[in-house]
């Protein structure tokens, strides 16, 4: 349900395009809204696909993190720094992902 609404808002500004075609401005109008289009759909996959990773990454850090201060238990503040260092890696790879996203969005080098 929730792609289905995202489909239509991303591809809202085609519905209210111009349909007169029979210029070579209405055509170059219409590739430019698709381009638009299909950059924001562009940009929304490519944000949640990097938040998707980042949130199986950052769960198997923490699994591994509790199992490794349930079985040394004197390790438990090493290993929890050395989480939030990993932490803070795979949320980065998460920020970069949203940055392009936003390149596409706002700074599109196709239009």
């Amino acid at each position: 349900m929730k792609k289905t609404v995202f489909l239509l808002c991303a591809l809202t500004a085609v519905a209210f395009a111009e349909t007169n075609t029979t210029s070579q401005l209405n055509i170059q109008a219409t590739m430019d809204v698709w381009i638009k289009a299909f950059s924001v759909l562009a940009a929304g996959l490519g944000v949640g696909v990097a938040a998707l990773g980042g949130a199986i990454g950052m769960g198997n850090t923490a699994a591994a993190t509790i199992a490794g201060t349930a079985r040394n238990p004197g390790l438990g503040s090493k290993l929890m720094t050395t989480m939030f260092i990993a932490l803070a890696m795979i949320e980065a790879q998460v920020i970069y992902a949203l940055v392009i996203a936003l390149l596409l969005l706002y700074g599109n080098p196709f239009l």
